[in-house]
């Protein structure tokens, strides 16, 4: 089983499956609506994100508010912030930062 690397129209997705037509169909499952742009089978079998590039410093814990506004927004991010701003009262950037490191976090 490998890892793949599969980019929709609205989302980019980490899975294992035994073959590429197994991971886009795996996608197509969970995400009907969008189109596979991209698939590109990993070439290790982990997915790393460095939280230094994302401009975590020390250790970041789920966001309870922010996870949620990702599940209400299915997973559009730009939804999700405008959900998180009218929740929270916070600014773009503010929210931005907050969907963002919760989608890095494996939302």
């Amino acid at each position: 089983m490998a890892l793949y690397e599969i980019e929709t129209s609205a989302h980019i997705m980490i899975s294992w499956a035994d073959s590429q037509d197994e991971a886009v169909e795996a996608a197509r499952r969970h995400y009907p609506e969008d189109d596979v742009v991209r698939i590109t089978r990993r070439p290790r079998d982990i997915w790393v994100i460095s939280k230094s590039l994302l401009g975590l410093e020390g250790s970041a814990e789920p966001c309870d508010t922010a996870r949620e506004c990702l599940s209400r927004a299915r997973g559009d991010k730009l939804h999700a912030i405008r959900l998180y701003m009218l929740d929270t009262g916070s600014d773009l950037h503010e929210a931005q930062r907050a969907i963002e490191t919760n989608m890095s976090l494996g939302w």
